[in-house]
């Protein structure tokens, strides 16, 4: 039995004027949704994963569905920039990556008794340079229940 899981991804201040997105498929067969352009106040993304069957014998679980990358061990949610969110009047093309690593079987379990709960992270949205962050969030805070 699959379980789907409700996910938030909260982008703390990010650049301002620019479109972040997030990204639903993968390869050339991607779309990005949820496009919203910052004015430099916190942006909020939301998203399902599902738990795959045949894991729930595994010491991690592994993750599936249209948002989900990478490989089993190491899955993520890609926030789309700038031009990769379809924003053509922008120097920025990047891609945002928000692990799914952190995801235990104790979060799964009291997800499934608590359905009105999702998992929640924050992750910074501007890097050093005052430009959107990009490549893997750093450090990652991982995600909590909420």
């Amino acid at each position: 039995m699959e379980q789907e899981l409700r996910l938030q991804i909260v982008l703390e201040k990010p650049t301002p004027g620019v479109d972040f997105g997030l990204q639903k498929g993968s390869g050339n067969a991607y779309e990005t949704i949820q496009t919203q352009r910052s004015a430099g106040a916190d942006l909020s993304f939301t998203c399902t994963a599902r738990v795959k069957s045949d894991s729930f014998n595994k010491e991690s679980p592994v993750l599936l569905g249209p948002f989900v990358q990478g490989p089993p061990d190491s899955r993520f949610v890609y926030l789309d920039i700038g031009k990769t969110a379809g924003q053509h009047d922008t120097e920025w093309s990047r891609r945002l990556k928000i692990p799914l690593t952190g995801i235990s079987w104790e979060m799964i379990h009291q997800l499934g008794e608590n359905p009105g709960q999702m998992l929640v992270t924050q992750v910074p949205g501007t890097g050093k340079d005052g430009s959107p962050n990009c490549a893997t969030v750093k450090p990652f805070a991982g995600w909590r229940i909420s």
